[in-house]
């Protein structure tokens, strides 16, 4: 799909549009069901996202690349909706693809309302050094409302659990495998099994890829955020991971939950982004 590509196009992949771009600079493709980042890699390097070599047939979910949760996090609180909100199972437009500083830019918006008072937006951002995903939020309403979001992203590493992330350490979390126990992180973050946690902290972070070249490392920096989720199914694999592929990816989420809920003021907006630069 990449590799075919020169210069900007539009192709099909598991029945879903996907816009690809493949310059001096690098490549990026990015689908426009749920204006997801399916894959980055700057010129000469390897992808540093993962995506499923078997994802369900459209319009269920596409895991891996950057996922965006929206307008909730992980289950509704009624219990109702699809879980991770809507705007990752909706069809969007490209409204504007411009060339800029060595690399492109991208503006995306939902072919449909995706709620009664919030209206959603993305910017991609692309070059030879950084990915630079935002998503905006706007309040179109009257009544202010609360929301959850994210940016679901899965980063590719040699094996998981070989990688670690950095930045975390004494920052206090939920821990889902352990029935929502509140803890505080000890040193920095080793991955060993099976993880789902929401780390209350607005670092940066890095995730360090330990590879038999040495040591690749990822700075994963973002803003609108207090909380960062990392997730990973240890040895429960979801139906549309691949066997051999289970261990290949880390997710690191720059994320609003539970946590740091978003009250947005009619007339306002609010800007959760996620940059991502080789450290």
């Amino acid at each position: 799909m990449v590799a075919a590509t020169d210069g900007q196009r539009e192709v099909d992949w598991h029945g879903r549009k996907v816009v690809v771009i493949h310059e001096q600079w690098g490549s990026l493709a990015v689908s426009l069901q749920g204006a997801q980042v399916l894959h980055f890699a700057p010129r000469g390097q390897s992808p540093w996202l993962w995506l499923t070599a078997t994802p369900y047939e459209a319009p269920q979910a596409i895991r891996g690349g950057i996922p965006l949760s929206w307008p909730w996090f992980a289950d509704r609180e009624d219990g109702q909706g699809p879980q991770h909100g809507y705007a990752r199972i909706a069809e969007w437009r490209l409204d504007a693809s411009e060339e800029e500083n060595d690399g492109i830019e991208l503006h995306l918006s939902p072919l449909q309302p995706l709620d009664e008072q919030l209206s959603p937006r993305v910017v991609i951002k692309a070059n030879h050094q950084r990915l630079r995903v935002e998503l905006i939020t706007e309040h179109t309403g009257d009544t202010p409302v609360r929301f959850t979001q994210a940016l679901h992203s899965y980063f590719a590493v040699s094996n998981t659990h070989s990688s670690r992330v950095e930045g975390l350490a004494g920052a206090t979390f939920i821990d889902k495998m352990n029935g929502f126990r509140e803890s505080e992180q000890q040193g920095e973050l080793a991955v060993r099994g099976a993880l789902d946690r929401m780390y209350h902290s607005n670092r940066a972070l890095t995730l360090v890829d330990t590879r038999a070249e040495g040591d690749h490392r990822l700075r994963i920096a973002k803003e609108g955020s207090d909380s960062s989720v990392i997730w990973h199914p240890g040895d429960k694999r979801p139906n549309d991971i691949p066997a051999d592929h289970l261990y290949g990816f880390l997710c690191v989420e720059a994320a609003c939950t539970q946590l740091d809920p978003i009250w947005l003021a009619p007339g306002s907006q609010h800007l959760l982004a996620q940059q991502i630069t080789l450290d």
